[in-house]
């Protein structure tokens, strides 16, 4: 239940806080860029995308409960995790740019085409951080009482860190917070990969099926291997934190005196 509950909270912490820095880095640049009207389009597209990932999970909900859907759901839910996990570790760094280009693009257009192209975009981008935390939660086979607990936290969480970034965005280490919950989503991976294919071979949809189904029956999570990814969910995320902390001259938090210096040696430069 204690596993269920911090998976929960990491997937809605991570992928919140992400829906977060979509629309702070979109407010901020319409602002910046003198088009305080469309600011609006950002705040409807917000909303129709948390309606949107609302119907979206209500269907995966009723999807899950269908036993055929169980392995290739959590097979979907593997490569979405992957795909977010290399995408923020290759891109994370341009992430600011690339919103900033597109949100160009589409405000740069006249009249309504302006404040349409920007709610699209709005909607496409949060909605998709929505889809992706409604299919990984789906995969948690909990009670919906340490389910809804850690979604809520998770997502407090999120807000939390948003506000700091807001406050503190230079003394922030993004790139530290997003390495941290991405090995801990990759475990989570390896977890859905042996209950995919466990799953999906008890169905008879692979090759070899029998095989696969009696090699992945001790893989559960109440195996030995089961107890050790469990293990691992905590283990690997806090021992990378503990040698960044050791050998990174970057903290999580960096005093103010280190970034007037660094100004104030930009300045001499």
């Amino acid at each position: 239940m204690l596993q269920s509950f911090i998976q929960a909270l990491v997937i809605t912490l991570r992928e919140g806080f992400e829906a977060f820095l979509i629309v702070a880095i979109s407010l901020a640049y319409l602002k910046k860029s003198g088009r305080l009207a469309l600011t609006r389009a950002v705040h409807y597209g917000v909303a129709v995308a948390i309606a949107l990932s609302m119907v979206g999970g209500y269907l995966l909900f009723h999807a899950a409960n269908q036993e055929w859907l169980d392995g290739p759901l959590a097979m979907v839910a593997a490569v979405s995790v992957t795909w977010m996990i290399v995408h923020m570790w290759r891109a994370g760094r341009r992430m600011k740019g690339d919103i900033e280009g597109r949100l160009q693009t589409s405000s740069g257009r006249a009249g309504a085409a302006a404040f349409t192209g920007v709610l699209l975009f709005t909607v496409l981008m949060v909605s998709r951080e929505g889809m992706e935390t409604a299919l990984l939660l789906m995969q948690l086979r909990t009670s919906p009482m340490y389910l809804l607990a850690g979604a809520m936290t998770g997502i407090l969480g999120a807000a939390g860190v948003a506000w700091l970034w807001s406050r503190y965005g230079h003394r922030i280490n993004l790139a530290l917070f997003f390495q941290v919950t991405a090995i801990f989503l990759f475990v989570f991976v390896v977890q859905l990969v042996i209950a995919g294919a466990h799953e999906m071979s008890e169905q008879g949809y692979l090759p070899f099926s029998r095989v696969i189904h009696e090699r992945t029956e001790s893989w559960g999570p109440d195996s030995a291997f089961g107890h050790l990814l469990t293990y691992m969910l905590v283990i690997l995320p806090a021992a990378w934190l503990a040698l960044k902390a050791m050998t990174s001259r970057q903290s999580v938090i960096q005093p103010k005196h280190t970034l007037k210096n660094s100004v104030g040696l930009r300045a001499q430069g």
